[in-house]
């Protein structure tokens, strides 16, 4: 699906532009290679999150290690587009997501109290995890169509499983999964039933990246119902403007045929009667 001019503008604006139009064919090659590896690569923030809340030092440097990670997967990432794009500066002006990506993910790794006070930490985290969930919907943003509906509901499936695991594991008053699942949910459809809350810090950070996801997926999946609503009305007006279209050719053929019978009948007058046919002198 090709996107227009307007499209393509929007998305430079919110650093989602990907590689300029009219550069080499290899980086629009490798740029469609690398988005659902990037894009998974991203998707790696939510347990890094899970790590860096749950307070145990070893789980912490887990988290640690994934954020390193995926900084570096973002760096190698920008290195290489930029030795394949040939507007390199356009580039960086279209993908700017992607710089303040590595520059807060790379803040967020430095150790609590150098640069910023420990309680902003996990705001700044939460931070990191928003753009990368944003970079992540950019890159996939083709999948809200009527063929992308599918793997939309495959991922919304996924992220929801694994989002009630993260609660079941961080909110103390979840005793199941289930549960867990049920609060995933409620967050990420922004329903609020209240049965069921957040009352830690770190699951209440995890309910507002659900709200975030949420708000991100149900955006997608309406975008592409509203697709394939549309296309259905589309296909049956071209199916109508085909048939229309036939049936033109059709009246066309017989008013030819028509011309060509009359001229003939015409020609075959002419020469029974001995006459030359009217010309511009006898017009005249």
């Amino acid at each position: 699906m090709k996107e227009g001019k307007a499209d393509r503008m929007i998305h430079g604006w919110a650093g989602l532009g990907g590689v300029p139009p009219k550069d080499r064919a290899r980086a629009y090659h490798w740029e469609a290679r690398l988005r659902w590896p990037m894009a998974l690569i991203a998707l790696l923030a939510l347990p890094a999150f899970y790590f860096d809340a749950a307070g145990s030092p070893m789980y912490q440097a887990w988290g640690s290690a994934f954020s390193i990670f995926i900084v570096l997967a973002f760096a190698l990432e920008l290195g290489v587009m930029l030795a394949l794009v040939r507007q390199k500066l356009r580039y960086l002006q279209h993908n700017w997501l992607l710089l303040v990506i590595l520059l807060t993910g790379t803040v967020a790794l430095i150790r609590p109290g150098y640069l910023l006070e420990p309680e902003l930490y996990p705001l700044l985290r939460l931070l990191v995890f928003g753009l990368l969930i944003s970079r992540v919907f950019g890159s996939i943003r083709r999948i809200a169509s009527p063929s992308g509906m599918l793997t939309l509901l495959l991922l919304s499936a996924s992220l929801l499983g694994i989002a009630g695991l993260g609660f079941y594991w961080l909110e103390p008053t979840v005793h199941s999964y289930g549960q867990g699942v049920w609060l995933a949910f409620t967050s990420g459809a922004t329903v609020g039933y209240g049965d069921i809350v957040p009352t830690t810090p770190a699951s209440r950070f995890f309910a507002v990246i659900m709200v975030l996801l949420g708000y991100a997926l149900l955006s997608l999946f309406s975008a592409g119902l509203v697709a394939l609503i549309i296309g259905e009305d589309e296909q049956q007006l071209r199916h109508q403007m085909h048939r229309d279209i036939l049936h033109l050719h059709k009246e066309m053929a017989a008013l030819r045929e028509d011309l060509q019978r009359l001229s003939q009948k015409a020609g075959v007058e002419d020469d029974a009667s001995g006459r030359p046919p009217p010309g511009p002198e006898a017009s005249g």
